[in-house]
């Protein structure tokens, strides 16, 4: 809205004292203070309201006025209630400084004027982001792709002053408008979202970081909407997208929480689209799956790789080394089919979490098998030997999505991945993708809701103790190390740190009593503390190793 509807508007009682050439400035929004400066809660466009508490004396008055100019104020409207009029200083300083100066009838709250100010701000915003988004939901619906994510969060920016965020639901950023958010605080409004939706709160959802309140909405598009022909939430919480906007919308009005839905819906169907695009991806990931696992020619899974590399990688001139990651999700119950969620969510994990926009995850090919999905992955060539430095790696992966996924799985659900090593030929497909589904068995038998193994892991003792039994393993344990925990808490000994410190060190006497700061005949009679309570010998390789294992698996 302009000043000078103000100005016309009788039931506001305002007085125009200077300023008559700036009153088609916009007014953005209304602010009341009495501060000598109020510039830290002032953005710019404010009508701002004033008591004149803060003029002592005539001096006073050029420094406010110079502090309101810099802001960007629209206009100062001053009360007369206080001290029967306006100080002829403020005036002058006004007209110096071209600032449209009101004076407010003492008749008339400055509560009235806020009011009237925010109720045709706000509805000036909607009304005119409502048209604009139409529009551009006509133009998405009936002709070419309207320009991402991007071009949707620009409406809230410049029509409703709202910075917002498109985020995957592993926290990565898809779409901003405004300074790109921290790590940090995309893991945890995914992990907010996640966890509300599971839980069944009505949205939009809110959660304040570092002092900074978030509304968070879902953006669902055709077929993923929960509770549509009965589907399960469970089917789509780990695969929607999400929208988070910089405010409160606790209490905003219900016209603009349909707006924003409105948003949610035109994002919805750029995710559509690129969701369609999948469908060549996914297909040349199932091609060549079958045939690594009907063993096919390797002439014939390397001309299938052919074709998948210039569509995964476009401009690509030598032919790339591939890895495989297989996911699985399992549901308590059994219930809901693991392997759809699986393929979206391994079609997300697979990006690189510090690249944004939605283009990087149309390199990974993905297909589902039952409840498993697999990942071919393309890593460019190297001219040297020895593993991409592109590669990807289990550990890297899990750190990235287990906070904002186990939200999402909460307590009835479970994510493994398994990592291949990567190969540079058809022939080392085959393996490649045993090995990865190998890896995700080593993964599913650790604890936890989201869990990670390596091909790196697949070469060590790892890869034998999460398939020892549990009662095996607690009788193994308690028979060589409830002795050393028993006298330990009696004597305050450290004998379990010591036979750590001992083992790491190789055995090694001087090393490991430097590492713990002990004289070597002190450790010497620690370790034989530890053979004498044991009854074993620690210069014996095969006790040595029992000791280790029993140390990895407690």
């Amino acid at each position: 809205m302009r000043l000078r509807a103000l100005l016309e508007t009788e039931a506001l009682g305002l007085r125009l004292l200077g300023g008559d050439e700036e009153l088609d400035r916009t007014v953005r929004g209304v602010m009341t203070t009495d501060l000598k400066d109020p510039s830290r809660y002032l953005s710019g466009g404010e009508l701002v309201l004033t008591g004149l508490a803060w003029r002592q004396d005539p001096a006073d008055s050029e420094p406010f006025v110079r502090i309101l100019v810099g802001a960007g104020v629209a206009g100062l409207a001053a009360g007369e209630a206080e001290i029967g009029g306006i100080p002829e200083d403020l005036v002058s300083a006004c007209i110096r400084h071209r600032l449209p100066l009101f004076a407010v009838n003492e008749d008339v709250a400055f509560a009235t004027i806020t009011e009237y100010v925010v109720r045709q701000v706000s509805g000036e915003r909607a009304g005119d982001l409502a048209a604009v988004v139409d529009r551009h939901r006509r133009l998405m619906t009936s002709g070419p792709a309207g320009g991402g994510p991007d071009v949707v969060l620009d409406l809230l920016t410049t029509d409703l002053d709202l910075r917002a965020w498109v985020l995957s639901p592993t926290g990565r950023q898809i779409a901003g408008a405004g300074e790109p958010l921290s790590p940090g605080v995309c893991a945890a409004l995914a992990s907010e979202h996640l966890a509300a939706v599971r839980t069944g709160r009505r949205g939009p959802h809110r959660i304040s970081i570092q002092g900074i309140t978030y509304s968070l909405f879902p953006i669902r598009g055709n077929g993923r909407t929960p509770g549509l022909a009965g589907r399960d939430v469970r089917e789509s919480v780990l695969s929607d997208w999400l929208l988070a906007v910089e405010a409160d919308a606790g209490d905003w009005p219900a016209e603009r929480l349909d707006l924003l839905q409105g948003v949610t819906q035109l994002i919805a169907v750029e995710r559509d689209r690129r969701d369609a695009a999948r469908t060549v991806r996914r297909r040349l990931a199932q091609e060549v799956l079958e045939l690594v696992q009907t063993g096919a020619a390797p002439a014939e899974i390397a001309a299938r790789l052919r074709v998948a590399a210039p569509v995964l990688l476009p401009g690509l001139g030598a032919a790339p080394h591939w890895q495989v990651v297989v996911a699985r999700v399992d549901w308590e119950g059994g219930d809901v089919a693991g392997g759809p969620v699986a393929q979206s969510l391994l079609e997300e994990i697979l990006v690189d979490p510090r690249l944004s926009g939605p283009e990087p995850s149309d390199r990974i090919a993905v297909a589902h098998s039952g409840d498993e999905a697999i990942a071919l992955v393309p890593l460019p060539a190297l001219a040297g030997e020895g593993e991409p430095d592109t590669a990807l790696h289990a550990d890297v992966l899990l750190t990235a999505v287990r906070e904002p996924l186990a939200a999402g799985l909460a307590d009835d659900g479970r994510l493994t991945l398994g990592v291949s090593a990567a190969v540079h030929s058809a022939e080392g497909l085959r393996g490649a993708l045993e090995e990865a589904r190998h890896a995700r068995r080593v993964a599913a038998a650790r604890p936890g809701r989201v869990c990670a193994a390596g091909h790196h892991e697949l070469a060590s003792h790892v890869l034998l103790l999460p398939f020892v039994p549990d009662d095996v393993r607690r009788a193994f344990t308690a028979r060589l190390l409830d002795p050393l925990r028993d006298y330990d808490r009696r004597h305050r000994a450290e004998l379990i740190p010591t036979l750590e410190a001992f083992l790491d060190c190789d055995g090694s006497w001087t090393r490991c009593a430097t590492r713990l700061h002990l004289h070597v005949n002190t450790l010497r009679y620690r370790v034989g503390r530890i053979e004498q309570l044991t009854g074993r010998d620690l210069s014996r390789l095969e006790d040595k190793l029992d000791f280790f294992l029993a140390l990895r698996m407690s």
